[in-house]
């Protein structure tokens, strides 16, 4: 295996965490009304996983760390398969708690493990893309998941539709333990020295850079998190849409995310390879959170479908832009803690999603608008910017 294909097996994966995390959204209204939900309910059910998967992506990136990227992820992922197949047996609100927080808790390990196979197998100038390639992967699976799921509730119930997505997962998970080695040939392969001497798992996870690393991945994950979960639902109810309508409307700012991926990637990498390298990280992160804070602003004034839409894309790239540098910046400042340093970032972010599920539906329902949310995430993406001064700073020293 090259590290080209251990890129495209990461890619793949990062297709189905997606696919198989955001499917639930498209199936909110049915699976509601068949199990008696209100929205407070499928916020519960939607944090459930944010919880889970935050609380154990620490956990997940030291095992990453300790007995490598290969049993990991074959581990994790045939995990959050079955159990993605097992959403599909819940039959009240506690039971399907349970399985969506263990599925959380499951997946949490698919983005650390990916970034120790990453620092095990490429040299510091590819982080960047590689990046972008497994995240933009990501947006393209929960694009696909919304005309996916519609298209599969059309000719099944969405019961069966989940057990049916629990077969790509299983299938993946077989082929990367038979296909993939932890290091390339027999031995640990040279790597470049980190931007910053590794320091130990606990100090490293309590240093100031990490703090800020933390604080701008949480104020990403509430814009991040937002299109996957409560932004189907919201066009469907504000602009009185059919579920194959919002659906597809849905997925555009996934598209666009995707696209944002691999450039934002490539951006990283090429200022990483010239003499504006201590920019390389902080530039494309400021810029997105500039982006994504004035598409969160339109969307205050937004009066149709495509005009939410539109401003829904300028949100989703901005953020999207910040992903890859958060995480080559964990990678350069992590070293050999590359995978716990990463999972710590993570679990901040999701933490943020946990609260973004269920903070949603309260300010709407308490203000009759969901403009209270678009306006606290706004704030937060300025304070994120800051974030990454600091930060620059800090990989700079």
């Amino acid at each position: 295996m090259t590290g080209r294909l251990v890129v495209a097996w990461l890619f793949i994966l990062s297709l189905i965490t997606y696919i198989d995390r955001a499917a639930i959204a498209t199936v909110k209204d049915a699976m509601s009304g068949d199990l008696g939900f209100n929205d407070q309910a499928m916020g519960a059910v939607f944090s459930a996983f944010a919880l889970g998967y935050a609380i154990a992506q620490i956990p997940s990136g030291w095992l990453a760390d300790r007995y490598g990227p290969r049993l990991l992820l074959t581990s994790v992922v045939v995990a959050w398969s079955l159990l993605t197949g097992a959403t599909g047996l819940a039959a009240g609100l506690m039971v399907l708690l349970v399985i969506r927080f263990w599925f959380g808790v499951a997946e949490a390990g698919a983005f650390p493990g990916a970034a120790r196979a990453f620092y095990n197998w490429l040299p510091s100038s590819e982080h960047g893309r590689a990046n972008g390639i497994i995240f933009a992967g990501s947006r393209l699976g929960a694009a696909a998941a919304f005309p996916l799921m519609a298209w599969m509730l059309e000719r099944w119930d969405w019961r069966t539709a989940f057990y049916l997505l629990a077969i790509p997962g299983v299938v993946w998970g077989i082929g990367w333990a038979l296909a993939f080695r932890d290091h390339p040939g027999t031995a640990p392969p040279r790597v470049e020295k980190p931007a910053a001497a590794p320091l130990q798992l606990g100090k490293a996870i309590r240093a100031p850079f990490m703090l800020f690393t933390m604080l701008q991945y949480f104020a990403a994950n509430f814009t991040t998190f937002l299109t996957l979960s409560w932004m189907l639902p919201y066009l469907k109810a504000e602009y009185k849409l059919s579920t194959s309508d919002a659906a597809w409307y849905a997925t555009l700012p996934l598209l666009f995310g995707a696209t944002a991926q691999w450039v934002t990637g490539s951006l990283v990498d090429s200022l990483y390879r010239s003499r504006h390298r201590s920019w390389s990280r902080a530039f494309p992160a400021m810029f997105g959170f500039a982006l994504s804070t004035a598409g969160l602003l339109l969307l205050c004034f937004a009066g149709t479908a495509p005009g939410a839409v539109v401003a829904f894309i300028l949100a989703s790239y901005g953020v999207e832009m910040t992903i890859s540098p958060s995480w080559a910046y964990c990678l350069d400042m992590g070293g050999k803690n590359a995978g716990a340093l990463s999972g710590a970032m993570n679990m901040m972010g999701n933490f943020s999603s946990f609260l973004s599920a269920n903070l949603f539906p309260f300010l709407q329902g308490l203000t009759g608008s969901a403009n209270a949310y678009f306006l606290w995430t706004s704030a937060l993406n300025v304070i994120a910017i800051y974030c990454w001064l600091r930060m620059r700073r800090y990989a700079s020293s």
